[in-house]
């Protein structure tokens, strides 16, 4: 069992003590501690647009599995109506709604909502690998909760703060769902760089360090020592005190694997409604994919135009010096054999 779990599962059990012993405390006093505001359970709606790809739908498949709060429906049959997604979570009993948008086979759009009331960000979907296709080693238990790894950037500006709320809600697993289970093994990491999100899914692996690696680590230890002198032996054997008092006598080790998927988003627009609304933010960096495919053929074609100018040059240079045959006509020399011989 992982380390996160127990120091976690200490931690709720420290927190129900002290509730239990407030709930006593404010029934011995009169008052019910049903008039205490619950928390809203958070549930999520996982669904796409029609015109998504195989990996779209793998991707779609392996965010489900990590969140056991999702709710997985039928792919959505208009791109312009995207108000009839709170109707959806609205019947479905979801406050949060995850939609996948895909456009013209190739562009994928990811809207991250609170329903009913918003806000609504709206992302594009870049650098996608599914769990399938990296092979990785790792593995984590299917319903258990995630621990979440937030980058310092994202406090730094309004926009990220909310683009943070928003992934914290969507991606955090409640304690009070009812497919989850009592473990957490795996970890999600969100890093801002480059103006783009990227996600990254992380198991905990806690792995028994072996007799053989102590030893091979207090004989290097000790090399270390007698090679430099008495006062680094002193610091040493005080640092191995310290290290003795801190760690319990069963080692172990942490380390995280990769599980996948990852993939990284970038910013558009932020709407203050639920699929609607006035802009409050607005990526100005941001360049659409339509337009870096037509920049790109619009060079292609800046070149293929430059050949066939050089071209009309070549062949309009060798007309008009009679070195191409049946266009213009060649002046002859007074020294050529038909001058001469005539």
């Amino acid at each position: 069992m992982p380390s996160a779990y127990k120091t976690l599962s200490a931690s709720t059990s420290k927190g129900s003590a002290n509730t239990s012993s407030t709930a006593n405390l404010s029934t011995t006093n009169g008052t019910s501690s049903s008039s205490t505001p619950k928390a809203p359970r958070q549930r999520v709606l996982i669904l796409s647009s029609r015109g998504v790809t195989y990996r779209h739908r793998h991707l779609l498949n392996d965010i489900y599995t990590l969140l056991p709060h999702s709710r997985k429906d039928a792919k959505l049959d208009t791109k312009t109506k995207l108000y009839q997604l709170n109707e959806l979570a609205e019947l479905y009993n979801c406050n949060n709604v995850l939609f996948f948008e895909a456009r013209k086979g190739k562009d994928l759009y990811v809207w991250m909502s609170k329903a009913p009331n918003g806000p609504t960000v709206k992302m594009h979907l870049q650098n996608l690998h599914t769990t399938s296709e990296l092979h990785f080693p790792g593995n984590c238990l299917k319903g258990s909760r995630p621990l979440l790894s937030f980058d310092s950037t994202f406090t730094s500006t309004p926009a990220l703060l909310l683009i943070k709320d928003l992934l914290a809600q969507i991606f955090g697993v409640p304690p009070n769902a009812r497919k989850i289970k009592p473990f957490v093994d795996h970890l999600m990491g969100f890093t801002f760089a480059d103006g783009k999100v990227w996600i990254r899914c992380f198991e905990i692996r806690e792995s028994d360090v072996s007799k053989a690696e102590a030893r091979k680590e207090d004989t290097d230890n000790n090399s270390k020592t007698t090679a430099g002198g008495g006062e680094e032996e002193k610091k040493s054997k005080k640092k191995k005190k310290e290290k003795e008092k801190t760690t319990p006598r069963d080692q172990t080790e942490l380390s995280l694997v990769e599980i996948g998927p990852r993939f990284v988003l970038t910013p558009i627009v932020i709407l203050e409604g639920s699929f609607g609304g006035p802009v409050v933010y607005e990526n100005k960096e941001f360049v659409s994919p339509n337009q870096v495919r037509r920049d790109l053929r619009m060079s292609k074609a800046g070149r293929h135009r430059a050949r066939n100018e050089q071209d009309v040059e070549d062949k309009g240079r060798r007309g008009d010096l009679g070195l191409r045959t049946g266009v213009g006509k060649r002046e002859r020399g007074e020294l050529e054999e038909r001058v001469l011989f005539a």
